[in-house]
């Protein structure tokens, strides 16, 4: 990973783009990604000289194939959520290889941001003519991630949203807010932006997002790119429970950073610490304990996208 002060330059590996290895979480959206695989595989193979698949065992275990992949110049394509691709992204970015994304899970927000057909097996079809694009990569505390990192009232909604499986996409989240707002209390965040001053934000949310959306289609980061060196930091301060509801649908269309309560700004590194112990969470996965560093790595990752993305 290239571009910033004490990480080591990474060599780009070749890679067949008409070689690729699937690696598939087959829990992945309810068991939707095994169900899928079938029909990724038969659009992969009208086009692609060598398709293989490998199932994940743990996230370890996808670092391993990854590196794997890349090592044999394949490309590596995550079949899976969000949490998949970011592990995957990590391993990728390290070996220098090149990622693809088929989604699989339930929020796919990563995927939806870049264009990316939310069919995997049209995903598949679309990888034949798709471009190479170098993105970055973010990290928390030295865990990569693709999309999004926030902690506080999220890490409440997200612990409910992982433990609820009968519902997708936007249910799944805006039910996981309302059961977290009955019990919530603002918290006290500590934070320091590009190595700054630290300042007290007290309220709802810290964030540090890579692209636009989370939770199922939220456009909590609607000027977030993933290729311009900057993380969108989004400050949301304290405000009452109704407030915070009539708040709430603007996130949909990215229109709530216009209210007082939201603070925005950019940066390549965020310090937060908290008056409690939430969890970081990103990409729908715990990722980070407080207190937290979260770092871009600029140019990281080598990454398959529609050509208009």
């Amino acid at each position: 990973m290239a571009g910033v002060e004490g990480v080591p330059e990474v060599v780009d590996a070749a890679v067949d783009r008409r070689r690729l290895t699937v690696v598939v979480n087959p829990k992945a959206g309810g068991g939707r990604a095994a169900k899928v695989l079938g029909d990724v595989r038969a659009a992969l193979a009208r086009w692609a000289d060598d398709v293989t698949v490998e199932t994940t065992k743990s996230l370890e275990h996808a670092d391993e194939l990854a590196a794997a992949a890349v090592a044999d110049g394949r490309v590596t394509a995550a079949l899976g959520g969000d949490g998949l691709v970011g592990r995957v992204a990590g391993a990728v970015a390290r070996a220098g290889g090149v990622l693809a994304i088929l989604p699989g899970g339930r929020g796919n927000d990563f995927a939806r941001g870049l264009g990316i057909p939310r069919d995997p097996a049209v995903a598949a079809a679309a990888l034949a003519a798709a471009v190479e694009r170098r993105v970055d990569l973010p990290e928390a505390n030295g865990v990569p991630f693709v999309g999004i990192a926030s902690l506080g009232f999220d890490s409440d909604v997200q612990v409910i949203a992982n433990r609820t499986t009968r519902l997708s996409g936007q249910s799944v989240y805006t039910y996981a807010v309302l059961r977290a707002l009955l019990a919530w209390k603002p918290a006290r965040f500590t934070v320091s932006v590009d190595g700054g001053a630290p300042f007290e934000h007290v309220g709802w949310t810290v964030g540090a997002a890579n692209g636009p959306y989370y939770g199922g289609g939220m456009k909590f980061a609607p000027a977030a790119d993933i290729a311009d060196g900057q993380l969108e930091i989004v400050l949301i301060a304290k405000a009452g429970r109704l407030t915070f509801l009539r708040l709430f649908p603007r996130i949909f269309s990215g229109r709530h950073v216009e209210v007082p309560y939201v603070q925005v700004r950019r940066a390549q590194r965020l310090v937060v610490q908290a008056d409690r112990p939430f969890q970081v969470y990103a990409d729908g996965d715990p990722v980070a304990d407080l207190p937290a560093e979260i770092v871009i790595r600029p140019g990281a990752l080598r990454l398959l996208v529609p050509p208009r993305s």
